[in-house]
């Protein structure tokens, strides 16, 4: 009679746990991050590649410290005749203007904020994350007289306040998909292995204005995905204006 006792007792506690756990895993479900992996959550999501069945991918370089391989970049894309992106901060904006303007006037280069300074912006206000985007976008549209309209975050860091504050100021949140790890200083052939193993149609591809081996990367990069029937697109061309879903892992989905 005790063991059944103790048995029904054990079968109780595992029911009610159970059931805990179902209750709390249904909550997650909803809002929680694990839920972002499974496609249920209402947690917003910028770009992190696109949907497309055309051969395409993108190429972009953050720039924040540094200027002296932006020309070496620069002449690489001129050599092949492709465009690319470049996301810039203010100060590198402002130490840098002649560079920044004949990126932007080269025709080779679609240019987007990368933020005021350089901040974890989901850390901020509001308030704060306006002043950043918008300070950042003025800086850069008075050097290169064209218009922004990506924003790429710091350190990759968001949250759905700074979502919405981007898209409020008509900005698209540009995330990637294939990263080069360039800011590890590895080899120009591992930077490329990394890119050629990973892309696929509609990828964005990060890399660093000032990473060690980026421009010696950056021809093998090129070479390669073109002998994989690859064409190139700035950002801007590859993401989709209206119309679209983004899925669980980043990707822009046309509807």
């Amino acid at each position: 009679m005790r063991f059944l006792v103790v048995k029904r007792s054990g079968i109780v506690k595992t029911t009610v746990i159970a059931v805990l756990l179902a209750l709390l895993l249904g909550t997650v479900g909803v809002t929680g991050a694990a839920a972002v992996y499974g496609g249920k959550t209402t947690r917003k999501l910028p770009i992190y590649s696109v949907e497309t069945e055309e051969k395409a991918v993108a190429l972009s370089f953050d720039a924040s410290w540094g200027a002296d391989k932006t020309q070496d970049i620069l002449d690489t894309l001129t050599r092949y005749d492709i465009k690319a992106n470049y996301f810039v901060v203010s100060f590198w904006a402002e130490k840098y203007p002649d560079m920044l303007k004949k990126l932007g006037d080269s025709g080779r280069v679609e240019i987007g904020t990368h933020s005021n300074t350089h901040p974890h912006m989901p850390k901020l206000s509001r308030n704060q994350i306006e002043l950043e985007l918008t300070a950042s976008v003025n800086i850069i549209e008075k050097c290169t007289e064209k218009n922004v309209e990506l924003f790429r975050p710091p350190f990759g860091d968001y949250n759905d306040t700074l979502l919405e504050e981007a898209e409020k100021l008509g900005l698209y949140t540009i995330q990637w998909d294939v990263d080069t790890l360039d800011w590890k200083d590895l080899s120009a052939q591992a930077i490329a292995e990394r890119v050629l193993n990973n892309v696929k149609n509609g990828s964005i591809v990060l890399m660093h204005n000032d990473g060690k081996n980026t421009v010696q990367a950056l021809p093998l990069i090129i070479e390669g995905l073109k002998n994989k029937g690859y064409s190139f697109k700035t950002i801007g061309e590859l993401i989709y204006r209206d119309n679209y879903e983004i899925d669980h892992t980043g990707r822009q989905i046309r509807r």
